[in-house]
């Protein structure tokens, strides 16, 4: 019974988008408008290509957003050394900015198609994947139905499941199984989300670690750091990054608060959408604070409050412009986000406690000292003035988080050893087509080196 409730709620679904499908471009038109789709691009969304396909197999690989792209990048860069053709799909603005900057030539970016019938065969019939490889928790049933229906393997990699999915998805056990069985693997980041992606219907499970550990370090551009260094002068100073919706009235009551005892103090703000700067930048000036806008190209000046960092793809230097670093998405949103990037940066890292998307890398963070919870903005501004008055403590901090990122590489070593099997045959085809000699690929390597990979 449960199984036939989920085959028609999936054909309902399935039903409703192909009905709404004729009617979703004003959505599309009014999301360009407010900077959320690139409206030039628009009709990838319908699953209308912007390239020709290449000749030989390709592999489709999908990131929702800037942080799933960012750590599936070294798959990615691994993919093009071994010569494979490579669409990559993303889903906002912003994170086509930033990984496009960062793409071989070889490798297509794509916005990623409606899940909507029409567009997903749209474009499953122009690329036609031999590999579908899917981002953390990037679920969409049409487009795994139809890639199931042309026997395409999809595999996810670098998988979560947060608490809240989980429940969700739990309620729907008939779909969530139905769905999930149809994944040929799935490379989970830690025990628990293994587990809890088995319950819902993953019949082949691996666990890899987090990707986002092997990320490389953000890059940053050194004429503009040793521009904004030189403008800061050695001015104490901490960065609060990646905020969402409501942090930033946040990061304001608690520069107020750092003035109170450092009078020169100066405050970087990073907000993770960009497009909200501009009404940003007026909530801070209407509290009588001067921000400088580094897309403008303004100085950081000795009355400069609030550096505001508006542009995208810039956030190694921003990072890299202050010892301390409060990691948003953690205070009044829910979730967190990434903490390798400020480790990796060299920063003291703070966050406020909801950040269940990152549990097991805050949870080694903290256990080695290398990251604090925060429980408001109060207890915010406590800790940075607390690591500004010991600047010993706050460098501990930043050994600690490097060496527990250190400790916690190796991710994609396993996870290239897992999907080894997948990818093979497709470097074996290459193979043939270009004469190959006959040794063994890099992946084989891998996977020999590296047995706990495997999926089980």
């Amino acid at each position: 019974m449960s199984d036939l409730w989920a085959q028609t709620a999936l054909n309902t679904y399935r039903f409703a988008g192909s009905c709404l499908y004729p009617f979703v471009g004003g959505w599309i038109f009014w999301r360009a408008r407010k900077g959320k789709e690139n409206f030039a691009r628009r009709g990838e969304r319908y699953g209308i290509a912007g390239f020709d396909r290449p000749e030989g197999p390709l592999i489709w690989l999908h990131a929702a957003s800037v942080g799933e792209s960012l750590a599936i990048m070294p798959l990615v860069q691994h993919f093009e050394k071994q010569g494979l053709n490579l669409v990559l799909t993303t889903g906002t603005v912003t994170s086509a900015t930033v990984t496009e900057t960062r793409l071989a030539k070889s490798t297509l970016h794509q916005f990623v198609p409606l899940d909507m019938k029409p567009a997903v065969n749209r474009f499953l019939d122009h690329w036609r994947p031999d590999l579908a490889v899917f981002a953390e928790s990037e679920i969409w049933p049409t487009t795994i139905l139809e890639l199931s229906r042309r026997r395409v393997p999809q595999v996810l990699v670098n998988a979560r499941m947060s608490d809240r999915s989980y429940k969700r998805w739990s309620k729907q056990s008939g779909v969530a199984n139905a769905l999930f069985e149809k994944l040929a693997l799935v490379v989970a980041q830690s025990q628990l989300d293994g587990n809890r992606l088995r319950d819902l219907g993953a019949r082949r499970v691996a666990v890899s670690g987090n990707l986002k550990f092997d990320s490389p370090i953000l890059p940053v551009d050194a004429d503009q750091l040793a521009l904004r260094q030189s403008q800061i002068a050695g001015r104490p100073s901490w960065t609060a990054a990646s905020t969402h919706r409501g942090e930033e009235e946040i990061v304001a009551d608690v520069h107020n608060r750092l003035k109170q005892s450092v009078p020169n103090v100066l405050t970087v703000l990073v907000p993770r959408h960009p497009e909200r700067c501009s009404s940003i930048k007026q909530m801070l000036e209407k509290r009588g604070l001067t921000v400088a806008s580094h897309q403008s190209g303004a100085a950081i000046t000795p009355e400069t409050d609030i550096f505001l960092g508006d542009t995208i793809g810039q956030m190694g230097l921003f990072l890299n412009l202050t010892p301390i670093a409060f990691v948003g998405r953690s205070l009044k949103a829910k979730g967190g986000q990434n903490p390798v990037e400020p480790a990796l940066a060299g920063a003291a890292i703070l966050s406020g406690a909801n950040v269940q998307n990152f549990r097991a890398p805050y949870e080694a963070l903290i256990q080695a000292g290398g990251a604090r919870l925060v429980s408001d903005g109060a207890n915010l501004a406590d800790h940075v003035l607390h690591l500004m008055a010991n600047p010993h403590e706050q460098a501990e901090m930043v050994r600690a988080a490097r060496r527990t990122v250190d400790a916690m590489r190796g991710s994609l070593a396993r996870t290239l050893a897992a999907i080894d099997p997948f990818v093979s045959p497709l470097q074996m085809h290459i193979g043939l087509e270009r004469g190959h000699t006959g040794e063994p690929s890099s992946s084989e390597t891998i996977i020999s080196a590296n047995p706990a990979g495997q999926a089980r």
